[in-house]
Parts: C-alpha cells; structure tokens; sequence
C-alpha cells in the first residue's frame, strides 16, 4: 500500500471565497502602463469576497493598485438602509488579453465580508 500525497487535479480550487458570475458595472481608477492617471467605465465579470475578474479595454501592469467604484442610484442620507460597499481598493494579480479585452485578476485590499459572525 502507498502512502502517497494525492495529486492535484486540473480542477484544483486555490481560492479562499466562492466566486458568484454576476456582470458589474464599474469606473475604475488608477495609472496606466505608461504611469499615466485614468478612469474607465469597465465590467467585474465574477467577484467573491477577495477578489474579482476584470474585463478592460486599457492595459494594467502587474501590481498596479486600482479603485473600483460601483455607480449606484444616490439614496438620501436619511434612508435607513442596509450598508453596502461602493469604493473598493484591489491589487492586479494576473492579465490576460483576449478579442481587445484584457482580463486582470484582482485581489481586493481587505476582504469584503466578516469572516466572524459578530465582527
């Protein structure tokens, strides 16, 4: 009988979040290849709590830190409404360009859940 580790599968998952495929819109923020300050409307293609999948026209360097701001419909200070995230600050980890699209990989700069229950 062998003791053997098993051997990770082409299916292996690294992350630490379920990602949920929903398509939201966003300006993102921040410089360019050239070290040049932009803003670009662009699409979160799937998100999890750590991070999320980027679909933009403009080329992100590795590491680039960038702001995504997620537009919504301005509400009145007074509504007494469940808080959400709107501002989100994420680090470039992976890019890959497909049909003039480049897709970056982001890991966000703090986790956007608790992972405690009465945090």
């Amino acid at each position: 009988m062998s003791h053997q580790k098993p051997r990770p599968t082409y299916h292996s998952e690294r992350r630490r979040w379920f990602r949920l495929p929903l398509g939201i819109p966003v300006f993102v923020r921040g410089l360019d290849t050239h070290r040049k300050t932009f803003l670009e409307f662009s699409t979160l293609l799937n998100e999890s709590a750590g991070g999320a999948l980027l679909a933009i026209r403009r080329s992100l360097r590795l590491s680039s830190r960038i702001t995504l701001e997620i537009p919504s419909v301005p509400i009145s200070v007074n509504a007494v409404l469940p808080r959400t995230v709107k501002l989100l600050r994420a680090q470039v980890i992976r890019t890959t360009e497909v049909d003039g699209w480049n897709l970056c990989g982001l890991e966000f700069a703090r986790a956007i859940v608790r992972t405690e229950m009465n945090a």
